[in-house]
């Protein structure tokens, strides 16, 4: 590892230990750790909270941790009941303990992946928005489109009796919103305009 890589995986770690330390989880490091343990699972109870539904690979890569290196900590914190994992299809995705329902965890999954994020932030702008369309805004297939809207549907996002339709757009929104710089720049565009996006029917 060079002295440039490791310094910047060192402020890297500094900066998302911060978010930990303050973070309100359950659960801390131990008195026994070392300081550069301590930092790093720090930086993991900062990060978790920061991107929910990360899964494995992006926090690894994102906090510049050796794949054991996360392996360890992240058994340690989920063991001291700091934060849950569940396994979406291929991936394990990581988040604060106790903090979301089932639907949540889903969302943010698929909010995770690139095809049925864009979807799901195109929905969110043109409920009308057909597969052509949606093909079209997001530079994918039609098939890429009807793959990504079946696996929203199983997840009991998307309702495909009549179109696409969003079967839960405020509780998408909300998470767009909440977590949209852990997202895209199309995410924190969506939640820029989110007050546009609410339909008032009192």
């Amino acid at each position: 590892m060079t002295e440039g890589f490791d310094g910047q995986k060192r402020e890297t770690l500094r900066r998302f230990a911060a978010v930990g330390a303050a973070a309100p989880f359950v659960g801390t490091a131990s008195a026994d750790d070392g300081g550069d343990e301590n930092e790093t699972r720090e930086a993991i109870r900062g990060y978790v909270p920061t991107t929910p539904g990360a899964h494995f690979s992006k926090l690894r890569d994102d906090l510049r941790l050796g794949t054991g290196e996360a392996q360890y900590h992240l058994r340690k914190l989920e063991e001291a009941g700091a934060i849950e994992s569940e396994k979406d299809d291929d991936y394990r995705r990581f988040f604060p303990a106790g903090r979301f329902d089932e639907t949540d965890k889903r969302a943010l999954g698929y909010l995770r992946r690139e095809t049925p994020r864009g979807m799901i932030l195109a929905l969110l702008r043109d409920p009308d928005a057909t597969g052509a369309d949606l093909a079209s805004a997001l530079g994918v297939s039609r098939p890429a489109i009807s793959a990504a809207a079946a696996d929203l549907e199983r997840a009991g996002l998307l309702d495909r009796t009549d179109g696409y339709a969003l079967t839960e757009p405020e509780r998408l929104l909300t998470l767009v919103v909440r977590y949209a710089d852990s997202f895209d720049a199309a995410a924190v565009a969506v939640a820029d305009d989110a007050a546009s996006l609410v339909s008032y029917d009192p």
